[in-house]
């Protein structure tokens, strides 16, 4: 399926052809947020792309990397270079999974022809909005307040937006998106590009560090009058929704595709 698209702002240089998406669907995200894979999917057809869902896609081997495991996560990143080889663009709504693959894969698969493709042609949603289908507004409702929690990987990996450490000029692609959907209101935090301490892994190993860092991250959300908290990566945003729900605020978390969808 294809969509010829008029943008030149591509990596791999597809301006004005015939192209194929392959959607790529997070294995958390399929489990436990299946809303998040649709909104995505409804996101890129209203962007004028046709999309294909590959069944047989897995997980991008992500938690078996974290955990020292790297035999197994080779075999699983081979899996996906053989799935998603084929297509032109890979999208998926995960900055972390997408970051995996795109700079992570190469500690097993480094000058291999079709993986060294594929990782110039992965965009996590919001960065092939912007990037590749030339998009820097975008029509959507959603009147509330939101605060924007980036997430490490999607800022400092993939670098979405500026991460206040740097000092270089100002972009965020993913708040150049949701500011011109009509009634938001996008707060600003007193830490917009801090931690949220989930880290995976450090979750578990860490747990009460990473309660702290997620509290402190929901705290900040909410002295800036934040109905909502949103961001490009479902497992940031399920940390956040646990410590959200615990502790009874008043807040909601949802996935910036969800957001762009128009989801009330």
């Amino acid at each position: 399926m294809t969509f010829p698209f008029a943008s030149t702002h591509d990596r791999g240089g597809y301006a004005g052809q015939a192209m194929k998406v392959g959607l790529f669907i997070p294995c958390y995200v399929d489990q436990l947020k299946p809303e998040v894979g649709m909104a995505t999917l409804e996101v890129l057809e209203r962007a004028g792309v046709e999309v294909d869902f590959p069944e047989d896609q897995t997980c991008c081997g992500q938690p078996m990397a974290n955990t020292g495991c790297a035999r197994e996560a080779a075999k699983v990143a081979r899996k996906f270079v053989r799935v998603f080889g084929k297509y032109d663009y890979v999208v998926g709504p995960s900055g972390s999974c997408v970051s995996m693959v795109r700079n992570h894969y190469a500690h097993s698969l480094h000058g291999q022809r079709d993986f060294e493709r594929l990782r110039t042609r992965i965009y996590e949603l919001c960065e092939f909005l912007h990037d590749v289908v030339g998009k820097r507004a975008w029509h959507a409702r959603f009147p509330h307040r939101v605060g924007i929690h980036p997430g490490c990987h999607g800022l400092r990996e993939l670098r979405l937006g500026r991460s206040s450490e740097l000092r270089a000029p100002a972009f965020d692609k993913v708040r150049t998106l949701l500011s011109s959907v009509e009634g938001i209101s996008l707060v600003e935090l007193s830490r917009p590009d801090e931690c949220c301490g989930f880290g995976g892994t450090f979750a578990v190993a860490e747990d009460a560090v990473s309660g702290m860092m997620g509290r402190d991250r929901v705290a900040d959300h909410e002295s800036a009058g934040a109905e909502v908290i949103t961001g490009v990566d479902p497992s940031c945003l399920l940390h956040l929704e646990g410590i959200v729900r615990r502790g009874k605020r008043p807040l909601r978390v949802l996935h910036v595709s969800q957001i762009l969808a128009g989801e009330a």
